[in-house]
């Protein structure tokens, strides 16, 4: 029970600050990594107070690791709600349409007419830019109040469209984890930093596991050299003449005067991250190889088309060339089919408990009858609210199915077995009903809802909740504490983030004005979805260039994924992973591409020349990096949030740059 307690405080505080810190201070992001450095900072805080009151209060009154591990799942669901995960792309998006809408956009007649007034806090039947839309984004007027009763109904309703939404995917974490976790044995990277630090790793038994860890002068090593680096960059903010040590580089800014096609070169950064080194570092060789290899695969094959002066659209509903979309559409099903063919027996398994009335919960968050049936009912209660908002039922199925079942599985997988920071899909579900006969054929009705639905499950999914959930599991095994308990604390994790972070959400932009704050999360992004949904609303306007490049790179995709799956089950060798090239072209390859290179030549080298005795050896500098990164964000940003409170508004330290934010 003091677990539950204090984890109810941290998740209330884990949720007010990471909203602080990502939309007023719009400085580091600590909430929206798929391991929010806010968690990681939770966990510490958690493990010190065990220690404070060990010493204090003496061994009894000290904190389990189970009930530390309790704590540290509901500060991670916390901070990925509170942030890009649920919270920051709803409540801007209810507003956004109407604010941003205008003469030149057409907005008003080509969505407003399609969305009921009941599922926004203004009046679709009204004008753009409606009192309760503009004083969000430009402030309250002297003596007025937020209008909580107009945002009552519409925050009911699509706060219970995604309570449906994180039931399915609980329901789907657990037929998925232990076919991932057991049969597969997967490494699920980013839940060995929380597992090690409360000694559950420890390489030396005959020591106790956490202070081992802390104990260990080669992890010191490691924190010390991002504190160091940060801490200079730091100081380069407040005294310019101090030297600041770039974490990236954009070698498009070196190649602008290059001939084509090197001048043509899409967008391209060396991103140096301690924390995705450290990661990346626990990962086996071929994924690593993988993600860079495909990463400049797909970045050659564009450089080859523009050689061949071949027409480069983009995809209908994302920022990526049309030709690379439609490949890892193709690559997303035959890989997705994949891991479902190989979990068959396990799958067998979990169909038979769910039909036999009685069937135990097998030591998982829910049982399998619970979970299969869950799954279906939570999907059904899904697809029939976008009905009752107006879409058509096959048109709701093919956006829960694609967006669900399909990128969130490749999505999960991306994190448990490639240790992704971030998850970024290529494609929207709208896209695959694009490549057979474009988009006016979907009707003006699924079109101008649609974007309300891939913004919240499929754009922008840094903070991904079944990623979330599937390394609280892992850790909760490896710690010894019980499923049920596992699962009322995700649950309670949520619901506190909701009812303090969202309230604390629309509160904020009124009071300070929503485009003072956060540009992206506030405006942009919300924005984006109906610009480019837009398009394919005006009569006669070609929703689909080059058609033909999206069959032929479909089958390009599909049949590529295939042979690596091939190649991969006969011949053990074979050094290429399916996944890297359904990542390829990703934001997240894009970010993660150069420190999972720098990973696979340190990690090649390692094992090569110092044996598996020396990886061990080297594991905690390696967490260390993650440690001295992850700490250094959050206490900056706690530093500009002091300052913030203390000054009135008035004061604003700067954060140094972190390169994944």
């Amino acid at each position: 029970m003091r677990a539950f307690v204090i984890g109810i405080i941290g998740a209330a505080i884990t949720g007010v600050l990471v909203t602080w810190a990502e939309l007023v201070l719009s400085g580091v992001r600590i909430g929206y990594l798929q391991l929010p450095p806010a968690a990681i900072a939770g966990l510490l805080l958690a493990l010190a107070l065990s220690t404070g009151m060990k010493r204090l209060l003496g061994e009894r009154c000290s904190l389990s690791a189970g009930e530390i591990a309790v704590v540290y799942v509901m500060c991670v669901v916390a901070a990925m709600t509170s942030s890009h995960g649920i919270l920051q792309k709803l409540i801007p998006l209810l507003v956004a349409p109407n604010y941003a809408a205008d003469r030149s956009n057409n907005w008003a007649s080509l969505f407003f007419a399609h969305i009921p007034s009941w599922s926004m806090p203004w009046n679709t039947h009204g004008a753009a830019q409606q009192p309760v839309a503009k004083a969000f984004y430009e402030g309250l007027a002297s003596g007025r109040g937020v209008p909580w009763a107009a945002w009552t109904v519409p925050c009911l309703f699509w706060g219970l469209f995604l309570s449906l939404v994180m039931g399915a995917m609980f329901c789907l974490a657990v037929i998925l984890r232990r076919q991932w976790a057991d049969n597969e044995r997967l490494s699920f990277p980013l839940a060995r930093l929380p597992l090690e630090i409360l000694g559950q790793a420890s390489p030396d038994p005959s020591v106790e596991a956490t202070e081992s860890f802390w104990r260990n002068p080669v992890m010191w090593i490691g924190v010390a050299i991002p504190v160091l680096l940060y801490g200079i960059d730091w100081l380069h903010e407040f005294f310019p003449a101090v030297p600041l040590i770039a974490t990236s580089v954009t070698l498009n800014d070196y190649l602008i005067a290059a001939p084509k096609p090197w001048s043509e070169l899409d967008y391209t950064p060396l991103i140096f991250s301690f924390a995705a080194l450290g990661f990346f570092y626990l990962l086996p060789t071929d994924i690593l190889l993988s993600i860079w290899f495909f990463f400049l695969l797909a970045r050659s094959e564009q450089m080859v088309a523009v050689t061949f002066n071949m027409d480069t659209p983009r995809m209908p509903m994302q920022n990526v060339y049309l030709f690379q979309g439609y490949q890892t559409l193709g690559a997303y099903l035959v890989f997705g089919g994949y891991l479902i063919w190989i979990a068959r027996p396990h799958l067998a398994r979990v169909w038979a408990q769910a039909t036999a009335p009685g069937a135990p919960a097998d030591g998982e968050m829910l049982s399998y009858r619970h979970a299969v049936w869950g799954l279906v009912s939570f999907l059904c209660g899904a697809a029939a609210l976008l009905v009752v908002l107006g879409m058509s039922p096959w048109f709701a199925a093919i956006e829960l199915i694609g967006g669900i079942l399909v990128i969130g599985l490749v999505m999960a997988r991306s994190t448990a077995e490639a240790g992704m920071l971030m998850t970024e899909t290529t494609w929207s579900p709208i896209d695959f009903c694009a490549m057979f006969g474009g988009l006016h054929g979907v009707g003006a009705s699924n079109l101008a809802l649609a974007p309300f639905v891939d913004h919240l499950i499929v754009h922008d999914q840094r903070g991904l909740l079944l990623t979330g959930i599937l390394d609280s599991a892992q850790i909760g095994r490896g710690i010894g504490v019980r499923a049920r308990t596992l699962l009322i604390a995700l649950v309670t994790g949520i619901v506190v983030a909701l009812a303090v972070a969202g309230p604390l959400q629309i509160w904020l932009p009124y009071n300070y004005g929503g485009q003072k704050m956060d540009y992206w999360m506030e405006s942009l992004s919300p924005q984006s979805q109906f610009t480019r949904y837009a398009s394919a609303l005006v009569p006669g306007a070609v929703t689909l260039q080059e058609p033909w490049q999206a069959s032929v790179f479909f089958t390009i995709g599909a049949l590529t994924t295939w042979g690596l799956v091939a190649m991969r089950s006969m011949f053990y060798w074979w050094p290429l992973h399916p996944l890297g090239f359904a990542l390829a072209g990703s934001w997240s390859s894009i970010q993660f591409w150069f420190p999972c290179l720098v990973a696979w030549v340190l990690k090649s080298l390692t094992v090569r020349y110092g044996g598996l005795s020396f990886y061990t050896r080297a594991r905690p500098f390696f967490l260390g990096l993650i440690v001295g990164e992850f700490g250094m964000a959050v206490l900056s940003v706690l530093a500009s949030v002091v300052a913030f409170q203390a000054s009135h508004g008035q004061a604003h330290i700067p954060t140094p740059p972190f390169p994944w934010q």
